[in-house]
């Protein structure tokens, strides 16, 4: 018959090889996660890098000063009585967006870029507050975005409606959670015939949860990465427009939907 100090032994050995193992499968777990988060990391800020061109115009001019911060500011000469915050695309270097927001800011509108967390404006929807309430003396705001930029942008503009007088989906729509279509706000999506990454059939179907009135702008040519200048962009297709036509037109509807606001 086993002595008491053996079977003491016996338990206490078991107890501590199922610690160990215990132990060791949560540490695999823990370097597994750890792993994943860290690559999600790199992934996400590894964006799209802007072209030259984009970087050019970040310079002021004797029309826009330029305010780089943590956002870049292009406010025209004289006073502005819109703001437009423009929420980058998913994965894309903010500062890519610059010529378009030059373009806008010279017509004599105050333009915001915001940049966002890890390159991803899920992480910070918000983020347009720090703009408002750093530029009081805007009277009207409207908010927009690029791909996944513009679906952030819409939700912030749905819970913001005492704000946000006006919403612009570049090669976007909003989430299917975000019905818009009841809301008392002026909305324009502008979309490019040859975008492979946002089809023709989605932003139709996205329509559905816009108001009626809803400005819709088809460039015709046109694809996803020539809404910013930041250069091809994987799984996209081939534009049959040179990107400064793109450009000309999507400045043109934005303005068509500030005018709309202004009214």
């Amino acid at each position: 018959m086993p002595s008491v100090y053996y079977m003491k032994f016996i338990i206490g050995f078991h107890y501590n090889f199922k610690m160990k193992k215990r132990t060791k499968i949560i540490l695999i777990i823990f370097l597994i996660f750890s792993v994943i988060i860290v690559g999600f990391i790199i992934w996400a800020e590894m964006p799209s890098s802007p072209m030259p061109d984009a970087l050019l115009a970040l310079n002021s001019n004797y029309n826009v000063s330029i305010l780089i911060e943590n956002d870049i500011i292009f406010m025209p000469t004289g006073s502005a009585e819109l703001g437009f915050i423009i929420y980058p695309g998913g994965r894309i270097d903010y500062r890519s967006y610059a010529p378009l927001a030059l373009s806008i800011a010279e017509k004599g509108y105050m333009v915001a870029i915001v940049r966002m967390p890890l390159n991803l404006a899920i992480f910070d929807s918000n983020a347009a507050l720090r703009i408002i309430e750093k530029y009081p003396e805007i009277e009207l705001w409207c908010i927009g975005g690029h791909s996944l930029g513009g679906t952030m942008a819409a939700q912030f503009a749905s819970s913001n409606l005492d704000i946000i007088k006006g919403l612009i989906l570049w090669a976007s729509y909003p989430a299917s959670d975000n019905d818009l279509s009841k809301k008392d706000i002026p909305v324009a999506t502008i979309y490019g015939s040859n975008d492979g990454l946002i089809s023709i059939q989605q932003i139709q179907e996205s329509l559905k949860l816009l108001p009626q009135n809803t400005i819709k702008v088809e460039i015709f040519g046109g694809n996803h990465a020539q809404f910013g200048w930041y250069g091809p962009q994987e799984g996209d297709n081939v534009a049959t427009i040179t990107r400064e036509n793109q450009q000309n037109q999507i400045i043109e509807a934005t303005i068509e939907l500030f005018n709309y606001v202004l009214k």
